[in-house]
């Protein structure tokens, strides 16, 4: 049987957007969504990212946000 961390390993090799779809799979897979975002907020989203419009954050600043630095 496969091990959690190999798993991980495997993923942690793939390209950001294979690695999406896994994420995306794993979590329509819980019994319970703690979460809800339309395709179209994400799209729009990542356009304004990718315009340039909103910039992203740091790990460091994700952190900070979070109340973990």
């Amino acid at each position: 049987m496969t091990k959690v961390s190999e798993i991980q390993d495997a993923v942690a090799c793939l390209p950001s957007k294979d690695r999406a779809k896994i994420a995306a799979f794993i979590l329509e897979g819980l019994d319970e969504v703690h979460y809800w975002v339309e395709d179209e907020e994400v799209l729009r989203r990542a356009a304004e990212f990718d315009s340039g419009e909103e910039k992203g954050l740091t790990h460091d600043e994700f952190l900070k946000a979070c109340g973990r630095a």
